[in-house]
């Protein structure tokens, strides 16, 4: 049985790890086994570039090469505009394996043979039917008109394509992210473009001070209110936010803003659609997917991939290259990890087994295998990408080496934050907070697997929950957000609150910060896709910028914190400088002090109470200056602390550090102290 070069190191991290050794080294010893079964296909440079033999590929005498794979299918023929939808000019030769090729040579003038623009099918036969279906290497795909629902594939072969002008940013060591769905990003009522984003909204998201954009609902997908985790076709951006070329344009300008963009990958599931999906492509229930109950999701009504398929790895791994070197994407974050890893898909788990859970017969060795080979292809061939995970259960090692016996990702979502803030905000009234387990929840998470903190992100702006400004504001948003309007106690509590929550989880959460998009001034509304329930409106598929660009409107104190926050990480880089020394918590007073990166974090959650003279251990001596101050003015407080008060500590100590201060910290305010010198 093959063992991880470096286990003991992940021993190191966490002995209870050792009673599952076998298992950790069985996984790996699998892991091996498909990499040798990968280079007998011809090595891992060859198997991850198969976008290049596979689908329509244009070769430089305009002739066009067709391959594709469909093992259970009895006849391939493409058709479209060019052949008049003939099913008997341009057939596919069968070839051995389940591949099927197709050779169109170019115009006697030298030009290709297929237009620019064409729409076509393939035409699969099966078991004497034969089924129109889009291959699965489409590139671009399009709804021709505009009362059809289904997608055609449309022939894209530009006379010039995009050219990339820009260098790659080099990887942020702290990733400040933006989270963001360029459909949703006008605040008019309409789906908007990769242009448009990328020409408005990107200037917005730099000078607000991340570096880092996290494009969700991008692959291909027909239904727009599946908010892309119903993908259809895996290797086409989807069309109704532009062209591919309007993407790769998207892509270059935010490197030459210095903005790493990442993808939000869907791998672990696939739309069931027939007619425009990859699902029964050669006409089978299996192909890519398990052909058992194992390849359906009851939950999402999908179809699951089967990992243990060479064709499939082949599709899933060229899928991941395809996306890095055609447009330029600089990481992923994988969607419904989650679901992969287990059989159950998490379905109705609580998660509550311990280490057995994680190293029994529930984990699906296969999706846990094809994370391994996913995350060591990507980090060996590009140095500066970034993989993270959506997972929720805690699996040991996912954000450890490969050759430790984890599964390489780079960071996880710290999924379990914003579930807490919500259940406070629902359930509890603010006297009742327990200080110590809100930062029980902050800090739980697996020692030396770096996460991603949020307070909140799509899910919770999504219809049918509400975004943390929603649950402290609600309906007087509508009606007291100017400044000429008075500062209601609920506004002024909202305003408040929603500074504290986020920084005390920027803070003390993870090693890197997300928001999703609007989130950072307090949109007012959820997130609604246009759908039968709602009449096909765009009403709340759209994010109103307008609103804190109105200089009448609050909204401007909460973008300006947000914008503030960013700037003091980056200046401090505390979340890339280790974990933060969490020194005291008091439950009647509601005061919380940390340290992280040279920082002194003191926050006041108490509604009523403002202390003079608050006592706060500091381990490091000297003067220090206020860096941020969550009730200035400028983020509509109250402006009852003086910034340009300096604390020097006195050498007593206090709460286990060495020394101690003595600040003025009011109700429901936050302060973050820095060194003066």
């Amino acid at each position: 049985m093959a063992s991880p070069p470096k286990i003991e190191e992940l021993f190191k991290i966490d002995g209870y790890l050792r009673d599952h050794k076998d298992e950790i080294c069985r996984r790996y010893g699998v892991f091996q086994d498909y990499l040798k079964k990968i280079e007998e296909c011809g090595g891992m440079e060859h198997f991850t570039t198969a976008y290049r033999q596979f689908g329509m590929n244009v070769q430089e005498d305009n002739s066009i090469n067709c391959l594709e794979w469909a093992p259970a299918a009895d006849r391939l023929a493409l058709v479209g505009d060019f052949n008049q939808w003939n099913q008997d000019s341009h057939v596919y030769k069968r070839e051995e394996h389940g591949k099927w090729s197709l050779v169109i040579p170019a115009k006697p003038d030298g030009s290709c043979a297929i237009p620019h623009g064409s729409f076509l099918k393939t035409a699969v036969t099966y078991q004497g039917q034969t089924n129109f279906k889009l291959s699965p290497w489409a590139t671009y795909v399009t709804r021709p008109k505009s009362d059809c629902v289904i997608y055609h594939q449309e022939f894209y072969n530009p006379s010039e394509t995009y050219k990339f002008k820009h260098q790659k940013p080099n990887r942020p060591e702290s990733l400040r992210i933006y989270e963001a769905h360029v459909g949703i990003s006008s605040s008019e009522g309409k789906v908007n473009t990769y242009r448009a984003f990328a020409d408005e909204v990107l200037p917005r998201i730099h000078n607000q001070g991340y570096n880092t954009v996290q494009l969700m609902a991008v692959m291909e997908h027909v239904y727009y209110a599946s908010f892309g985790y119903q993908v259809t076709n895996f290797f086409a951006a989807s069309s109704r936010c532009g062209t591919p070329d309007d993407l790769k344009y998207l892509v270059d300008k935010a490197h030459s803003l210095g903005i790493f963009i990442l993808l939000d990958v869907v791998h672990s599931h696939a739309s069931k659609n027939v007619e425009d999906g990859l699902n029964e492509w050669d006409g089978s229930k299996a192909c890519y997917f398990h052909g058992n109950s194992r390849g359906y999701h009851s939950l999402w009504d999908s179809r699951l991939f089967d990992y243990t398929q060479i064709e499939t790895l082949r599709f899933l791994l060229s899928n991941l290259r395809w996306w890095v070197e055609e447009f330029g994407f600089d990481g992923f974050r994988f969607d419904g990890v989650t679901s992969m890893i287990y059989h159950s898909h998490g379905i109705d788990d609580s998660f509550a087994g311990g280490y057995p859970m994680y190293f029994g017969l529930n984990a699906d060795t296969d999706a846990l295998v094809y994370l391994m080979i996913a995350n060591d292809f990507l980090h060996k061939k590009f140095q500066q990408i970034v993989t993270i995970a959506e997972e929720v259960s805690g699996m040991p090692a996912l954000c450890r080496p490969i050759e430790e016996g984890g599964q390489g990702f780079d960071y996880r979502l710290a999924m379990a934050i914003p579930d807490k803030w919500i259940k406070l905000l629902k359930h509890s009234r603010d006297e009742d907070w327990k200080i110590a387990d809100v930062i029980h929840t902050l800090e739980n998470r697996r020692y030396a697997e770096k996460h991603v903190a949020y307070a909140e992100s799509h899910d919770q702006a999504l219809v049918g929950d509400k975004t943390i400004a929603f649950w402290l504001m609600d309906k007087e948003m509508y009606d007291f957000m100017s400044v000429e309007s008075p500062l209601t106690p609920i506004i002024d509590r909202g305003i408040a609150m929603h500074k504290l929550i986020r920084l005390i989880t920027y803070g003390l959460g993870g090693e890197a910060w997300l928001n999703f998009i609007g989130n950072e001034f307090g949109h007012p509304e959820w997130l609604d896709f246009p759908r039968v329930g709602n009449q096909e409106s765009f009403h709340y598929a759209r994010r109103q910028f307008n609103l804190v660009d109105a200089s009448y409107l609050r909204y401007k104190f909460l973008n300006n914190w947000d914008r503030e926050m960013n700037g003091l990480e980056e200046t401090s880089g505390f979340l890339h400088k280790g974990y933060a020394h969490v020194s005291w918590t008091h439950e009647d007073d509601k005061v919380v002090a940390f340290e992280r990166g040279g920082l002194v974090f003191i926050l006041n959650f108490h509604p009523s109470k403002s202390f003079a003279d608050y006592t706060v251990g500091v381990e490091v001596p000297g003067e220090y200056k206020i860096a941020l101050n969550s009730d200035d003015a400028e983020f509509g407080g109250h402006s009852r602390v003086d910034n340009s008060t300096k604390f020097v500590t006195s050498p007593e100590p206090y709460a286990g550090r060495a020394n101690r201060i003595r600040v003025y910290i009011p109700t429901r305010t936050a302060l973050v102290l820095s060194k003066s010198n």
